[in-house]
């Protein structure tokens, strides 16, 4: 698609939360939360020409690598939040793009993200093949008080779950989507933390693609607020997952 008349380099969309995106305490969950993020992310790409459709035409599309989210509090339902995005790099085959969510003014959520470019047919990296210059870059502008960092996920674990990627897990990319990942710790932890809101951050790092009728094992070292997640496919991490709690 051709680059919208409206496009900014900073770009914002107001969402409404829904029931179905909350969890029993009537706040967005932790999911939905980073599913807003992508979500707007790839709003701001459409707008912009970057889309999955017009990177398709090279076979080529973005892929999240790493992410971190600050929380300092989580909308309820019926609030119409804002999510602020824009561009702080974007290189060759990889960008940071940072995304901030507002309540009533407020600045509640912050995030930084890490994308790549996949060549959908080789399953490899390669530089972007569409012309960016139009997007502005801001590489003074953080959205999170640290970057994006590599998680050590060599730790002593032990495994809390077994599950195969089903049909739902999969997106647009062909592989499961980076939320199904958290989406799959979360659910082995207990309830009371989550619905405390006592999360204050969340860091993700996606290793390896997850494909379609793939056997996985969720692993976590053990505690009431876990700190560290990993899912293994045939003994190796795909995924790691650190958070930190208020």
């Amino acid at each position: 698609m051709p680059i919208a008349p409206n496009f900014s380099s900073v770009y914002e969309h107001e969402w409404d939360i829904n029931f179905t995106q909350c969890a029993p305490n009537g706040y967005l969950n932790y999911v939905n939360l980073c599913n807003l993020l992508q979500l707007t992310a790839a709003e701001h790409s459409i707008l912009g020409g970057l889309s999955f459709n017009d990177m398709q035409k090279f076979d080529q599309a973005w892929v999240l690598s790493r992410i971190r989210v600050e929380i300092d509090a989580l909308p309820k339902w019926q609030d119409k939040v804002v999510v602020k995005t824009w561009i702080e790099s974007l290189q060759g085959a990889n960008s940071v793009r940072n995304m901030e969510m507002h309540l009533d003014g407020k600045k509640i959520v912050g995030a930084t993200t890490f994308w790549a470019v996949l060549n959908t047919k080789q399953r490899k990296a390669e530089a972007l093949a569409l012309d960016h210059s139009h997007f502005e870059k801001f590489p003074e502008w953080h959205a999170t008080q640290k970057p994006s960092s590599r998680i050590n996920f060599l730790r002593d674990t032990e495994i809390v779950s077994e599950r195969k990627v089903a049909l739902s897990d999969l997106d647009i990319v062909n592989h499961a989507n980076n939320v199904k990942y958290l989406e799959w710790c979360l659910d082995t932890m207990d309830l009371k933390p989550i619905l405390k809101m006592e999360m204050k951050s969340l860091e993700m790092n996606f290793l390896r693609e997850l494909n379609l009728g793939d056997d996985v094992q969720v692993n976590v070292v053990p505690n009431e607020r876990p700190e560290f997640f990993s899912i293994v496919k045939e003994g190796k991490v795909c995924f790691a997952l650190e958070m930190s709690w208020k």
